[in-house]
């Protein structure tokens, strides 16, 4: 449970911190996504209140199409990092947490588009 709240400050502070418009971190982007594992190693349940947050996080730190690239960036690198993730729970993520985020997760992504 103190890690729950651990993690749901941090994201409060990432949220806070961010401006939008700023360089985007992977810190930032790791630290939103990192209560979405259950669901992305798992499909088949609904992301957490915590996870959808997070998604929703990287959302509004990403308004510019470099934002979105940097953060895209981000997401490749720790997927390649999680062989786990199931590839059709990562591409429905953003839907079932009612998040239009243009960044797929995935490690075979081409940021550049």
């Amino acid at each position: 449970m103190k890690s729950i709240v651990m993690f749901v400050l941090a994201v409060a502070m990432v949220h806070f911190m961010v401006k939008p418009g700023e360089a985007v971190q992977c810190g930032q982007v790791a630290s939103s996504l990192a209560s979405c594992m259950p669901y992305l190693e798992a499909a088949g349940q609904n992301p957490s209140t915590v996870c959808c947050d997070g998604v929703r996080n990287i959302k509004a730190i990403t308004p510019t199409t470099a934002d979105r690239q940097a953060a895209c960036e981000c997401v490749k690198s720790a997927a390649a990092k999680h062989p786990n993730i199931n590839q059709d729970a990562a591409s429905s993520l953003p839907g079932k947490c009612g998040v239009p985020l243009n960044i797929p997760i995935s490690p075979y992504t081409n940021c550049a588009k």
